[in-house]
């Protein structure tokens, strides 16, 4: 008889109910072949005494099992394991050995081959339980919460529920894009409808679809030398030839990216695409200046290159007068323009944009289609209407008082408590400060330090450029009040004071 008490583990004190657990471990002596098609159950008294359970326990797990297919009833004769499976080769009765193959081999091998690519090998980013100066986060606990909730609310409330809670547009909540639109053009100087705005799922998606669409196996894709990781993995997905531009504090060198145009027309291999963040440079903060962005467009109507504007962090900007994005004064559909709220808000909101011409947003739209049906239509109705009754504006001006005040503050404490070892220029705008340690100072050392003391930063090393220690990393003061600010720097000077 098979040892069934050996077999069968039953977990009290789980919170699955004790007859799904009974009826999912016969399904796994089934598929492993321990119990094969047409073998006979006992009856439910008698499985129900040698595991200790009460029958109707065991009744409900066959009902379990019957609805699943897994097992079958024969009047008259009792429960059987349904006939129809193929039949597997038993294992050896043995625990251990059951235990070991469902742990170590399924759960983490599959029968099969695939490519791993290591350019996708990047650590995601969660929070942690203490202080932190991110790579540029927004402090979550501005968020307009309250009034998200009542937009959410109303969501409810409005019209057809049948419209409501069916299938959506592909290119996103119409309410969205058309005040998204509206925003866009006001703050920005863009000239758009809702017919060149794509909703998706934070700005990465949006990089990728535009990755996909625009770049094809070969094509040549510059970036600046110091750049975002999550823009270059979905370039080289994309099967792009990458080539870097030097970067200095006027942002990228256009010049040199001119000289690499006319070499690459030359050898009929044109740079197809040029992935800019041109209001602040990522990581380093610097703004393309003004010159450089007329040339820039100037060399993608000449050369007739694909400009990828990734402007992750526009609506804060503390001189007043920000530059406006190279896509208000593109004349010629030669720039793709990405951002997201999610910086705006919260990193849990994912929300990010394309603005384009309708004829790519179309086809970005049937691409996003096979990947994720359609966005979130609560949360796109939600952050339209905040948008619509103004409260995601005052939200805005509310965070930028704030983070510029966070900022002044935190460059202050960087000067007063670490000149001697650090350098830095004080950012016009955005979350974070690019900060260079002395050469002396192992970043990685001291992250590790600071983590032990729960003050959490990124060592640097990912923004290093291929045979370079730049020996810098990005510290955001976004997400942290005055007086933690304070207490972090304290601790960032303790741990340099003992690498």
């Amino acid at each position: 008889m098979i040892p069934y008490k050996s077999l069968i583990q039953i977990d009290r004190n789980s919170l699955t109910p004790v007859f799904v657990q009974l009826s999912n471990q016969l399904g796994q002596l089934i598929r492993q072949g321990v119990l094969i098609s047409g073998h006979r159950l006992p009856g439910t008294r008698q499985l129900a005494q040698l595991l200790e359970l009460n029958r109707q326990t065991v009744v409900a797990a066959y009902d379990e099992g019957l609805a699943q297919g897994w097992l079958e009833s024969r009047p008259g004769s009792g429960t059987y394991v349904a006939a129809h499976f193929p039949e597997v080769k038993p294992l050896q009765l043995s625990l251990n050995n059951i235990n070991t193959i469902s742990s170590e081999t399924i759960g983490k091998q599959p029968g099969y081959t695939f490519e791993s690519l290591d350019y996708l090998a990047r650590p995601v980013l969660t929070n942690h339980n203490g202080l932190r100066l991110d790579d540029g986060f927004p402090d979550i606990r501005l968020a307009p919460m309250e009034e998200l909730s009542r937009a959410y609310r109303s969501y409810f409330r409005w019209g057809n529920p049948q419209q409501h809670f069916g299938y959506g547009d592909t290119k996103g909540h119409p309410l969205l894009r058309e005040q998204l639109s509206i925003h866009l053009n006001e703050t920005r100087g863009l000239r758009t409808t809702a017919d060149n705005m794509l909703i998706t799922r934070g700005s990465i998606m949006g990089l990728h679809l535009a990755c996909q669409v625009l770049i094809r196996p070969g094509d040549v894709v510059a970036t600046g030398e110091t750049t975002w990781a999550g823009a270059v993995m979905n370039i080289q997905k994309a099967g792009a030839s990458l080539v870097t531009i030097p970067v200095d504090q006027q942002g990228i060198d256009v010049d040199v990216l001119a000289e690499l145009c006319e070499k690459n027309r030359s050898v009929a291999r044109p740079v197809r695409m040029v992935y800019v963040t041109p209001h602040h440079h990522y990581p380093t903060t610097v703004t393309l200046r003004a010159d450089r962005r007329i040339r820039l467009l100037q060399l993608a109507e000449q050369y007739g290159f694909v400009i990828l504007e990734d402007d992750y962090d526009y609506d804060f900007h503390f001189l007043s007068r920000p530059i406006l994005p190279l896509a208000s004064a593109d004349r010629k559909g030669m720039v793709v323009y990405v951002g997201s709220l999610t910086k705006s808000v919260a990193p849990a909101f994912r929300i990010g944009y394309v603005v384009a011409p309708a004829a790519l947003i179309d086809e970005l739209a049937r691409l996003r289609r096979i990947i994720d049906r359609q966005g979130d239509p609560m949360l796109e109705f939600a952050v339209g209407q905040l948008f619509k009754t103004g409260d995601l504006k005052r939200h805005f001006r509310k965070a930028l008082r704030m983070y510029h005040a966070r900022r002044d503050r935190f460059c202050d404490l960087l000067t007063a408590e670490l000149s001697d070892v650090v350098t830095f220029t004080k950012p016009d705008g955005g979350m974070a400060v690019w900060t260079t340690f002395e050469p002396k100072i192992d970043m990685e050392a001291m992250a590790l330090r600071a983590s032990r003391e729960r003050l959490f930063f990124a060592n640097g090393v990912s923004h290093n450029p291929p045979g370079q220690r730049l020996n810098s990393t990005r510290l955001g003061f976004a997400s942290s009040t005055e007086d933690e600010l304070e207490r972090s720097v304290q601790i960032l000077k303790k741990v340099i004071e003992t690498v």
